[in-house]
């Protein structure tokens, strides 16, 4: 036997020179048990099922964040690419209407107070951003 090769038994780092049985995260001895692979496929998949779950609950979380936020964009450049001849300010309602030749416009008279085509009543927040609103004059909400 050459005197590099070390029996089998033994645990020498070649590369460092050391032995080094005591700094190995499992037993090196002959008498230690068995290290037997256990069958976590159970375990995996139904992991696989929470997170896939969780994630897609997320995923629908930010989809439905993300189709509201392009909603207020689309309300926001509508708005301002609406005809109106006032300053509009800030925290009062506004309605908007399409004239005779289908381009919107914005106005103080309540849908109630007048015949043209209504889009909807907005206010404008302190961001400067359009809101849309529900309801009638006296019961305006923001959603």
């Amino acid at each position: 036997m050459s005197q590099d090769k070390k029996p089998d038994q033994i645990v020498f780092n070649r590369d460092t020179q050391r032995y080094d049985a005591a700094l190995k995260p499992y037993a090196t001895n002959v008498g230690a048990p068995a290290i037997k692979v256990t069958d976590n496929s159970s375990w995996k998949n139904r992991n696989i099922l929470k997170a896939n779950k969780q994630i897609q609950s997320k995923y629908l979380e930010l989809k439905a964040a993300y189709d509201k936020m392009m909603e207020e964009l689309e309300y926001n450049n509508l708005v301002y690419n609406a005809r109106y001849n006032f300053e509009p300010i800030i925290g009062e309602s506004y309605h908007l209407y399409r004239d005779k030749k289908e381009q919107p416009f914005l106005s103080i008279i309540a849908p109630s107070d007048c015949n043209f085509d209504f889009i909807g009543s907005f206010k404008l927040n302190s961001e400067h951003v359009w809101k849309k609103v529900n309801g009638t004059d006296n019961g305006l909400r923001t959603t």
